[in-house]
């Protein structure tokens, strides 16, 4: 299959995270997929932010889940851009989406989305929190699912095949070969992050693994020449 290189949040090495202006350079420079973050605001909306708190991504404070669209789209996401809704980053790009659940309770909204713009060939869901993947995968049959996880041992390999996920998102510095052969025995694709250098991006090939996300555009055009 062809190896896949994911912007990890559009962009986020040359533009603001999870802005409308980072997901439309990553398409426009030829990303594969793109990867986002979802949050549900205090009204409901489905928002695109990596944090539970504003304060690190804009000039605001606070919980997302205690503020309003209306309140959170008065802040600035950098670069004057405002913090998008799903459906927006779904009519600005035309890449493949993959959407990270931040928490169990946005399950539910996306799987609305889903089904009512008919994403499930467009968009894999992906968490760290098997109990989301477990509640999208009831509310959204045939969707597309990845395991997320940072600290791991070879038992991620057992938690992705029990929560019924095809991919395993692996953080990079951690990964072993043996993590490798145990999740291709169990026949699941494997994607490294965060690969942001030659050297990171060396090993994940020489790992033989599916796809690399990364925070810079540059890693798509490397990719296509490194064995």
């Amino acid at each position: 299959m062809t190896f896949l290189t994911i912007g990890h949040r559009g962009v986020m090495g040359v533009e603001p995270e999870n802005t409308l202006r980072s997901f439309v350079r990553a398409d426009r420079e030829g990303m594969d997929v793109i990867e986002l973050d979802l949050h549900l605001s205090k009204d409901g909306a489905l928002v695109v932010m990596h944090d539970a708190e504003v304060d690190r991504t804009t000039d605001g404070s606070g919980q997302i889940c205690d503020c309003t669209l209306a309140e959170l789209r008065e802040l600035d996401a950098g670069h004057g851009e405002r913090i998008p809704v799903f459906e927006e980053v779904l009519d600005a790009v035309k890449a493949p989406l993959q959407a990270e659940i931040k928490d169990v309770a946005a399950a539910q909204a996306l799987a609305e989305v889903m089904h009512r713009r008919d994403l499930v060939d467009r968009v894999e869901v992906i968490s760290f929190h098997d109990a989301a993947l477990a509640e999208i995968i009831r509310l959204v049959p045939g969707v597309r699912t990845a395991l997320v996880a940072s600290r791991y041992g070879t038992d991620v390999v057992d938690r992705a095949v029990a929560v019924g996920a095809g991919t395993l998102v692996l953080n990079i510095r951690r990964l072993t070969l043996e993590v490798v052969e145990r999740a291709r025995a169990a026949g699941l694709r494997i994607v490294g992050w965060v690969v942001n250098t030659q050297d990171h991006l060396r090993l994940v090939r020489a790992l033989g693994l599916d796809g690399a996300t990364t925070d810079f555009p540059e890693i798509k055009r490397t990719s296509r020449f490194t064995a």
